[in-house]
């Protein structure tokens, strides 16, 4: 058995503590483990596409195609981790496929969307600022906390429109981007 074969039956062997340990031997491997990670990628077994995407996100050669089939996973786990290993990979070719995913049923998804949009940064806001308005609850609140953290100054018409919309959340994150902005409050709200 090979160093790869064995890593990647610990990998898949249904035990976390092996599967953990395998991780950073498989990335070690670098472009030697890519073709049976991303095999493993369309697994029939969740368990072991999320280990194959936990293996991915933490090898700097990954390529960021790879990980955003997984964004519509049936598994909420799954998505997670494509979302999480998004962040570690961030590139304008997500940008789409994760505005998506701020609407996504499972609040993690939405937030871990939210920190990969955060991550790929002033790219990122055209895509934010044209978001439809009927999109899901925490999709907008995400969409204003990435706006609000990425800081970019051709949002702050939205982020004052926001100052007035009936969620607290909302409103919280319009005031913090605000704030990064270095707009003083005081001067904003409404009296």
């Amino acid at each position: 058995m090979t160093k790869l074969e064995a890593l990647l039956a610990d990998l898949t062997s249904g035990d976390e503590t092996r599967a953990e340990g395998a991780v950073p031997g498989l990335v070690e491997l670098g472009s030697e483990a890519f073709p049976a990670l991303r095999d493993l990628l369309n697994s029939a077994d969740a368990d072991q596409r999320w280990w194959a995407l936990r293996t991915l996100a933490q090898s700097p050669q990954t390529q960021t195609e790879w990980l955003l089939p997984l964004l519509n996973d049936p598994v909420p786990e799954v998505r997670q981790a494509a979302a999480l290993g998004l962040s570690g990979h961030p590139a304008e070719a997500a940008i789409s496929p994760l505005i998506r995913a701020l609407s996504d049923a499972d609040s993690m998804v939405s937030g871990l969307a939210c920190n990969a949009l955060v991550e790929i940064g002033k790219p990122a806001v055209p895509a934010l600022l044209e978001m439809p308005k009927d999109v899901p609850q925490m999709a907008r609140i995400n969409a204003i906390r990435a706006l609000a953290e990425i800081a970019d100054h051709s949002a702050i018409p939205a982020l004052m429109a926001a100052l007035e919309d009936d969620s607290v959340m909302i409103q919280h994150w319009a005031e913090e981007g605000l704030e990064r902005l270095g707009l003083d409050m005081i001067y904003l709200k409404p009296e």
